[in-house]
């Protein structure tokens, strides 16, 4: 991509599948030490352009994994310089009948550990004579409704105000932006759209005629990351392909 990230430390959550991973290779190709982390690790770690992730054992959700994570990626590389909240999601639950356990689960997850994380790294960079970059990985399920995912929805429009307000307050060290993603295909896909022929009737109804590659959310997350995004704060960039087609398009046509 041209981008230079050699001598950058970046933290990505979740970064061992889908979308984290993909983000993770765009960031291991540019030459920067990648640090990824979940509960568990995966099968292979993320490689490129001879660079393989460092893989920490954590938690997002607990306070504790969080300071770990952080900590032990200062006293490896000595600052961290992008911190990429991608770790989230949530399986389908109707609003009505869904437990407040289950909710709030959802919501730490998706909202409260990206605040956490991003707070402790913030006291990281604001140390650091160039300060730093924080990317939150949301969805266009924040900025339309998200029938069978509410709880997921709401936590990620509280991802993209939260972005915008700690854009302000951690200012002039350290840049926030958030990332809105549309669909994207990964390996779990078929748990969203069905088989090969549904991946492809949903891809058609994108305008750019396809779902999105993980590797499109880490090219965006890695401009964001970069110099070339160095008057660029408080900014939710959309990468969904041109968005959905209106439902009433096609109602219309009817006889």
């Amino acid at each position: 991509m041209g981008i230079d990230m050699r001598g950058k430390a970046v933290i990505v959550t979740g970064g061992g599948k889908g979308v984290g991973r993909g983000i993770s290779e765009r960031f291991l190709a540019s030459g920067a030490d990648v640090v990824i982390c979940g509960r568990n690790q995966p099968e292979t770690l993320p490689t490129a352009a001879g660079n393989t992730a460092v893989f920490i054992t954590a938690d997002v959700r607990k306070l504790e994994d969080v300071e770990t994570l952080v900590a032990t990626t200062v006293e490896r590389f000595g600052h961290v310089d992008v911190l990429v909240n991608n770790a989230g999601g949530s399986p389908p639950a109707e609003a009505a009948t869904v437990s407040p356990k289950f909710s709030e689960a959802i919501l730490r997850l998706n909202l409260i550990a990206p605040l956490n994380l991003s707070q402790r790294v913030n006291a990281a960079m604001q140390q650091q004579a160039d300060g730093g970059a924080i990317i939150n990985i949301a969805s266009v399920s924040a900025i339309r409704p998200s029938p069978g995912t509410a709880a997921y929805g709401a936590a990620k429009a509280g991802v993209l105000s939260l972005t915008q307000s700690l854009a302000v307050e951690w200012a002039p060290k350290v840049r926030v932006n958030a990332v809105t993603a549309g669909m994207i295909r990964t390996e779990q896909a078929e748990l969203h759209y069905g088989d090969e022929a549904g991946i492809q009737a949903v891809a058609a109804t994108v305008p750019l005629g396809r779902l999105g590659d993980p590797t499109d959310i880490g090219d965006v997350c890695l401009f964001l990351a970069s110099p070339l995004a160095r008057y660029v704060s408080g900014a939710s960039l959309l990468v969904h392909g041109g968005g959905e087609k209106p439902a009433f398009l096609d109602a219309a046509k009817q006889p």
